[in-house]
């Protein structure tokens, strides 16, 4: 075999690799727009909805949370208020 025809010969062999490199690279580059657009979903109605809700929970918690002591206390005292209540239908029913 002559060079030309070794070259030939490695060149037909070449071609589908080129073929399917070129393949390759379109693939690449449909994912690379696929990509694009889910981070662009993401920056622009995700994060901003996850921060949202990420407040609300945020500032609910913190309302909760400072006001767990006054719940303590508000239980207490309509315990007592139910045992004077109680005490004073009582003193109500005898007096009737």
């Amino acid at each position: 075999m002559t060079d030309n025809e070794l070259l030939l010969a490695i060149s037909n062999m070449l071609d589908p690799i080129r073929n399917d490199m070129q393949s390759i690279k379109q693939d690449i580059q449909e994912i690379k727009t696929r990509v694009k657009k889910i981070e662009i979903t993401q920056e622009n109605e995700i994060l901003p909805r996850l921060n949202t809700i990420e407040s609300c929970y945020t500032s609910t918690y913190d309302r909760y949370k400072d006001n767990v002591d006054t719940y303590e206390s508000m239980k207490q005292d309509i315990s007592i208020i139910k045992k004077v209540v109680a005490e004073h239908s009582e003193k109500l029913q005898k007096l009737a």
